[in-house]
């Protein structure tokens, strides 16, 4: 039985911590949160007691802790938890600073815990088989990779102004598809951004409306489609075309019930939220972690791969700035 404590009860936090607590083979033991209210919600429906994060981090009958705290507490919660033993499970990102989460890891291999980042996407069903068929040979050589992420709405610019940019929030998860598929690393970075949906948002420094191009040191190319609207829902796809064909996973939709007139055939809407579209994924990327924890291996995504990403991120950023490419050197660390 593997005992965990839950920093953070919010959205994220309710979805992770109510995973823990439906396994047979997982305790929530305690949580923590600075919403006493949200705090006591999710102890109610999870079994698990309220405590301080101190407490927590300090019970030695605590196995593992799943951070889902705002992003700039992350770093210093994970050297905290490693240090005091624990293994860890953290959302993404580590941090919006590439020199803070290098800082960061390096405190994690001393410690020889565990660290996990969640970037929940690669284990999407649907995605994972892609690749898994992908890596069996069936598109052959990879050419290009295509990651379309869209959401239904724009979150509100308050978040906007804190979230370290449309890069750094949102397409953070595509950068690390994007390697996941490419199995190459980019070495050549190239995005464009434009403020299309809410004036605010560009008024506050961000864009809403992105694409990036990247290519790998053997001409392997990615693109990177982002918009904070899509009026049909929560758009999530993915292509990969190569010298023998072309995989590709598409939308989920509400149902899977089409009717069929004079018009043509129309089916249900797609899933319009991240936390149903991609349920099944927190639950998979639970289970690899404990699984990795239970067996001593490292799990994965790790912490460089959450290093990599922000790295890409900060490459976008700087290339949407100048209009010009950025050379990266992800293969070096």
């Amino acid at each position: 039985m593997m005992r965990f404590g839950l920093l953070g009860a919010g959205r994220i936090g309710r979805i992770h911590g109510l995973n823990v607590a439906a396994r047979s083979d997982a305790q929530l033991v305690a949580l923590s949160d600075a919403s006493a209210e949200a705090a006591a919600s999710l102890a109610q429906a999870s079994g698990a007691k309220v405590a301080t994060t101190d407490a927590i981090l300090a019970d030695s009958g605590i196995d593992a802790v799943v951070i889902c705290t705002p992003t700039d507490t992350h770093a210093d919660l994970i050297e905290a938890a490693v240090s005091a033993g624990k293994a860890v499970f953290c959302e993404k990102p580590v941090d919006l600073d590439a020199g803070r989460i290098r800082r960061c890891l390096e405190v994690v291999a001393k410690s020889g815990k565990p660290l996990m980042i969640g970037f929940n996407r690669r284990f999407d069903p649907n995605f994972a088989a892609l690749e898994g068929r992908l890596r069996s040979g069936e598109a052959g050589a990879i050419e290009i990779v295509s990651v379309i992420s869209r959401d239904p709405g724009p979150p509100p610019v308050e978040y906007v102004k804190r979230s370290g940019g449309l890069f750094r929030d949102m397409m953070i998860h595509d950068f690390d598809m994007a390697r996941f598929l490419l199995a190459e690393e980019p070495v050549e970075v190239f995005a464009l951004g434009s403020a299309l949906v809410d004036p605010a948002i560009g008024q506050a420094g961000d864009v809403d409306t992105a694409a990036v191009l990247m290519r790998t040191a053997s001409g392997r190319i990615a693109q990177i489609s982002n918009s904070r609207r899509a009026t049909y829902g929560y758009d999530q796809r993915i292509e990969v075309h190569g010298s023998k064909g072309m995989l590709r996973a598409g939308n989920i939709h509400e149902t899977t019930v089409e009717i069929a007139t004079g018009a043509g055939f129309r089916a249900d809407p797609v899933q319009n939220f991240f936390l149903e579209r991609y349920a099944a994924a927190y639950r998979a990327e639970l289970d690899a972690f404990i699984t990795a924890c239970r067996d001593k291996r490292a799990p994965s995504p790790s912490g460089l791969d959450g290093l990599k990403a922000q790295i890409l991120a900060d490459a976008a950023t700087e290339s949407r700035r100048t209009g010009k490419p950025v050379a990266v050197a992800l293969e070096a660390l």
